[in-house]
């Protein structure tokens, strides 16, 4: 098939309604296959932290920062690198993510200390965000107006898929080979997602000038707030003067993009009330899950007595019912207030948690996988309503903007919930992972709370 021609000068109101067929089915094609690399990333990851600690000789603490540098990594760099795709292209930035990425892998996967496996997971980091940071965008542009719905319920459906594809394939790796091959996997499908680019939609680039003190600005606020998080146990001093320096840096950060037709941090998109509360949500759920899903193999390992096998497997328990539960409340979202259906999602993650922390040793495995099965529906319920209601609410001319403020949040959110769960180890080697867990479920009630001041705030519905 012949590579569609570029029309990135084009003005955003020439711009069509999606990409037609088969473009559009090949452009998809694409889009999944970096959705299966970054989902996979992520939960199979996680599974390997307990191995990756013994193999190395260091303590959890120490091996959640495999988990924390590749995080740190994506969250200074996701704004940045979404303002720099504006200027380059989606496409550019999706070549060069991909690249960066697997040769992430690549160091990550031959690393033999974790000095050695820090440059790699940052190096991966990097390349992940230059890949989320377009996410939201392709969306927006590839799908038309009346199927963008579909289209975002597709994404949810493919990571939630992904999601319980990973536990059991890196438990399977674990108990087959060794942890350097949960990264080493991602290579063959970076090589195939390189022949989709083509298919990818021309979205024109800006020629606003690159703010670089803005970038810097940003880069010291989110790096400094979840690297002082993860430090207040051990250091409260620094950690403190780490998160204040990150509050002056954004306070900053927001002043200097006020008035900038296309700043770095879209606080103009804030302003937008579905918008603003759909981040803030966002930021609460993602950083419950993520807490959840550091703690729950150290909790079912060493707590509960599973094998690394049996952990797999309860892990995608929760997959399952995000993977079931999304394309429905894509749905029930045309019909439904955002603020009802994700206020029930936050609910059902909490208790799903909350459930799960309160077994005892011994407990059945079929009454952990309802615990698992019940904060999956609930996440699922939660995630597909809320990022329609952020996409939906911005212009379609910040598409790109959009994007980068929903990747940047769920990473945020992901950070703070690894952060937190660091914290966890730290006040108890032994209790740790069940600390962690009561942490993710009052964030999990944070974001329950959040919507229920959405539901009253009279915020407007968003239907397509």
């Amino acid at each position: 098939m012949a590579q569609p021609t570029s029309s990135r000068k084009q003005s955003s109101r020439a711009l069509p309604d999606g990409l037609e067929p088969p473009r559009r089915h090949w452009a998809v094609a694409t889009l999944m296959v970096v959705l299966t690399i970054a989902s996979l990333d992520a939960t199979m990851a996680n599974v390997a932290l307990p191995a990756i600690a013994q193999d190395l000789n260091i303590p959890p603490g120490q091996a959640v920062w495999v988990m924390i540098a590749y995080s740190l990594a994506v969250v200074v760099s996701l704004l940045p690198f979404s303002a720099v795709a504006e200027r380059i292209g989606f496409r550019r930035m999706f070549a060069l993510g991909l690249t960066v990425f697997m040769l992430g892998a690549v160091g990550c996967a031959l690393s033999s200390s974790l000095a050695t496996l820090m440059p790699a997971r940052v190096a991966q980091g990097f390349g992940s965000s230059m890949l989320m940071c377009l996410f939201g965008g392709l969306v927006r542009n590839i799908y038309p107006i009346n199927k963008l719905g579909f289209g975002i319920s597709l994404n949810a459906l493919m990571v939630g898929t992904m999601a319980v594809l990973g536990p059991p394939l890196g438990a399977f790796l674990l108990e087959m080979a060794s942890w350097p091959w949960v990264f080493g996997i991602h290579i063959p499908l970076c090589i195939v997602a390189y022949f989709g680019i083509r298919f990818l939609p021309d979205v024109p680039t800006s020629n606003h000038r690159f703010d670089v003190w803005a970038c810097l600005l940003s880069i010291i606020g989110f790096g400094l707030f979840v690297w002082g998080l993860d430090t207040l146990v051990d250091r409260p001093l620094q950690a403190v003067a780490c998160m204040g320096i990150a509050v002056l840096a954004a306070a900053l950060l927001v002043r200097r993009s006020r008035g900038d037709p296309a700043p770095l941090v879209p606080v103009d998109l804030l302003r937008i009330r579905p918008v603003g509360f759909a981040v803030a949500a966002s930021c609460c759920s993602f950083a419950s899950s993520m807490s959840a899903f550091v703690a729950l193999p150290f909790y079912f390992l060493h707590v509960l007595g599973y094998s690394y096998g049996e952990t797999g497997l309860l892990l995608a328990w929760w997959s399952v019912g995000t993977a079931v539960m999304a394309p429905i409340a894509g749905r029930l979202a045309d019909r439904h207030q955002v603020a009802v259906l994700c206020g029930i999602g936050a609910a059902c993650m909490a208790a799903g948690i909350l459930w799960a922390a309160l077994l005892p040793r011994g407990a059945g495995f079929a009454w952990v996988s309802a615990s698992m099965l019940l904060g999956g529906v609930g996440f699922g319920f939660f995630q597909t309503p809320n990022n329609r209601a952020m996409l939906m609410g911005a212009p379609r001319r910040r598409s790109g903007a959009a994007g980068g403020l929903q990747a940047t949040t769920r990473v945020f959110g992901q950070s703070i919930g690894t952060a937190l769960a660091a914290v966890g180890f730290h006040l108890s080697e032994n209790h740790g992972a069940t600390l962690a867990l009561f942490m993710s479920v009052t964030c999990a009630l944070a974001a329950l709370g959040i919507n229920v001041a959405r539901y009253y705030s009279r915020e407007p519905d968003l239907t397509l």
